[in-house]
């Protein structure tokens, strides 16, 4: 992952140049009121929430993001534009360019997190005493960098998330010729076992490679899947994905694919 920054809130003059063009339009104001917060100040709350997991309502406003509620709407609002899927696809196809991603394999992973305030895709999972919680679902290529993540109530099977994350994984361009989208071959643990599913995959042109429930462990998956694991680690790094606050489950989601996005930032700086 390399250093991180000191304040990994501080939007860089050349991560901003990559979110700036699929911003939406700002609305104008009707009438007189307070100047709109600049995007870029509002980006920096957004990611300072982000990071430190800190509640809206508690954004210092002497960093000079704006009220916490003035950075949630703007969330909200670029969300709804469909801002961070965007920039996601951006940076894996500049990964892509520079040959940091592999499609010969792909792992996919599931983990529970607690849903403190509850809302839509929360569930009672069989972990932590059966409180309402939520799971992310992660598809990542053969070096850990994420592919595609979902979100699910914490009472759904993982394997029930295997074709969505393939679903989900852009076209990724960077190259001469066809993007990208399908690996060669996904891994997963015990629990993606099950025959109808192997054969969905297979529809999509991609070989599953899935340990089988009563076989002994030791299969040898485990020394390839656990780039799958190492990227939850890199993704409940921020501490606003490792307990979810949000009611709404896009804004959540917006969160989940950010801090996708901000995984493939890093690696590409860290080349």
């Amino acid at each position: 992952m390399g250093k991180r920054q000191s304040r990994p809130w501080n939007v860089s003059d050349e991560l901003c140049s990559l979110i700036e063009p699929l911003l939406p339009e700002p609305v104008p104001k009707q009438g007189g009121g307070r100047p709109r917060v600049p995007d870029r100040q509002a980006l920096r709350g957004i990611l300072f929430v982000l990071h430190t997991g800190i509640q809206w309502e508690y954004l210092p406003q002497e960093l000079g993001f704006g009220a916490g509620m003035t950075c949630w709407r703007r969330l909200a609002e670029w969300t709804e534009a469909g801002v961070w899927p965007r920039l996601h696809e951006v940076l894996l196809a500049k990964l892509r360019s520079v040959n940091a991603l592999d499609f010969s394999r792909a792992a996919v992973d599931g983990s529970h997190i607690r849903a403190l305030k509850g809302g839509s895709k929360t569930g009672r999972g069989p972990v932590d005493r059966g409180r309402r919680g939520s799971k992310h679902h992660l598809i990542t290529d053969a070096t850990d960098i994420p592919l595609a993540a979902t979100l699910t109530g914490g009472n759904r099977n993982d394997v029930t998330q295997l074709i969505p994350l393939l679903q989900a994984v852009p076209p990724v361009r960077g190259k001469h010729g066809r993007p990208r989208r399908r690996p060669d071959v996904v891994l997963g643990d015990r629990g993606y076992d099950h025959d109808k599913y192997r054969r969905l995959v297979r529809d999509l042109d991609v070989k599953p490679l899935i340990a089988r429930r009563g076989t002994e462990h030791g299969s040898g998956l485990g020394s390839q899947r656990w780039v799958v694991e190492r990227a939850f680690a890199h993704l409940h790094w921020f501490r606003r994905l490792r307990i979810r606050w949000e009611i709404r489950d896009d804004i959540h989601g917006a969160f989940l694919t950010l801090g996708c996005a901000l995984i493939c930032w890093r690696r590409l700086n860290s080349r």
